[in-house]
């Protein structure tokens, strides 16, 4: 029995730009929610003084940053990314090579992990909203 082969994906860059264009939305979508989740820690430094809530809040302020940071890095490798493609579109290229096709892969799943742990401490952080709003 022979074995057919399957034929090789071709990818665009128009369909990465577009998956580019996505991921920009929802940083952006991140970065304010995260203004008013730390619009929130601060109406509640105003209310507590008890030092294990402000433990908690100084955590969530923490988190946040980092999270601000992790954004930061995933828009700064977008733009690289969005780049070389440009620069290919330039030379008349319309598919990637299979460098950048890997890169864009390992981006996405970089994405879906981020994607995870920023719904995990979205989570963990009304939960803390509810005890002490």
């Amino acid at each position: 029995m022979e074995k057919t082969q399957k034929p090789e994906e071709v990818i665009f860059n128009e369909d990465l730009h577009f998956e580019h264009q996505q991921w920009r939305s929802e940083l952006a979508f991140w970065e304010d929610e995260l203004k008013s989740f730390n619009n929130r820690l601060s109406e509640l430094v105003t209310r507590w003084t008890d030092k294990t809530v402000l433990a908690e809040l100084e955590h969530y302020q923490n988190e946040f940053i980092l999270h601000g940071g992790v954004i930061d890095d995933l828009q700064e490798t977008i733009e690289q990314h969005e780049t070389r493609i440009a620069a290919q579109t330039k030379t008349g290229q319309d598919t990637l090579d299979a460098l950048l096709v890997k890169r864009h892969l390992e981006f996405r799943n970089r994405m879906e992990t981020q994607r995870q742990i920023y719904a995990d401490l979205k989570k963990a952080f009304f939960k803390f909203l509810s005890r002490y709003m």
